[in-house]
């Protein structure tokens, strides 16, 4: 189990970079960075898989093509619009703790599948992360009236993060469920016909886009609006092969090793990470508040994992 833990952490790490890339790339749509993320990811996938190509699409099947499309859009394409739609309207910490609540919709979506440990041992520290997440949210309207920030777009930007939360919620259950019901996968293997497929939608969105829109996003208007692509394509190959294609396949051995109840407080990494780069990229200390949050949610995690680990001690080999 803890093999899990420490991959859920790292993969945590991976992830948290994703907010911080539309800060860097503000002069770009979230559609846009979404796709140039994608594309990049599918292209690192295709040449990892190349070798084994023909072996890994022969032995594919309907219900792998469901299950490679369904994740590619909630896990991926349509969870990352929301979450940068959130970043750029609400701001990386509210954004950030709002996707948060992970932990604690994972663990009561989950709480039917086999290997959960009962709700009853875990609600003291489900409270305690919940506390976490209360105090961020003060924190986080409470400066946002201070600041004078327009609340509308405060408003949008949370919706659109909680847009991302159940994106993510129902993608981590189906993926976890998916990959314990059919081990003749590896978890690189996964990933990496995870990312192709991401890609080759990516493409066909990205095209269709184009065509609609070029005019905005090309030429004398693209400069002008101070888009640097040379910026946007390093910032989405770091993302593809750090957020996408190492922190996936981390969070894919995990997901094997660990019950669906603790990969959920896993999650919270993410969150973790997420505010200590936001930190340092605004090069500002975090408030009372946020500091209180930052306590309670990784109490709230441990004191999960203790709880599990207890669990599996007791458990009949």
């Amino acid at each position: 189990m803890w093999t899990g833990v420490v991959c859920g952490l790292l993969a945590g790490a991976m992830w948290g970079m994703v907010f911080i890339a539309p800060e860097l790339l503000s002069a770009f749509s979230p559609l846009e960075m979404a796709v140039g993320r994608y594309i990049a990811y599918g292209l690192i996938a295709l040449v990892l898989m190349l070798p084994r190509l023909g072996n890994l699409l022969g032995r594919l099947e309907r219900s792998d093509y469901f299950a490679l499309l369904r994740h590619a859009l909630a896990g991926n394409l349509i969870y990352y619009m929301f979450l940068a739609f959130g970043v750029k309207l609400a701001g990386v910490a509210p954004t950030s703790l709002i996707i948060g609540v992970l932990p604690i919709a994972v663990t009561l979506m989950g709480r039917n599948d086999h290997g959960a440990v009962p709700l009853r041992q875990l609600a003291m520290p489900l409270l305690v992360t919940a506390a976490g997440i209360t105090c961020i949210n003060i924190d986080v309207f409470q400066h946002a009236a201070d600041a004078g920030a327009s609340m509308l777009n405060t408003v949008i930007g949370v919706a659109c993060a909680t847009g991302a939360l159940l994106c993510w919620s129902w993608y981590t259950l189906d993926n976890a469920r998916y990959l314990k019901r059919n081990p003749h996968y590896s978890s690189a293997e996964w990933s990496a016909l995870y990312g192709l497929s991401t890609g080759c939608i990516s493409l066909v969105v990205g095209g269709i886009a184009y065509a609609i829109f070029h005019a905005d996003v090309t030429g004398a208007a693209g400069a002008a609006s101070g888009r640097d692509w040379t910026l946007f394509w390093i910032c989405n190959g770091v993302l593809a092969l750090g957020a996408s294609v190492i922190g996936n396949h981390l969070w894919n051995i995990a997901s094997r090793r660990v019950p669906i109840t603790l990969s959920g407080q896993l999650i919270l990494f993410e969150t973790l990470f997420a505010l200590l780069y936001g930190f340092v990229y605004k090069q500002q200390f975090p408030r009372p508040l946020e500091i209180a949050a930052i306590v309670l949610l990784i109490a709230g995690v441990t004191w999960s994992m203790h709880v599990h680990a207890q669990e599996e001690e007791l458990s009949p080999a």
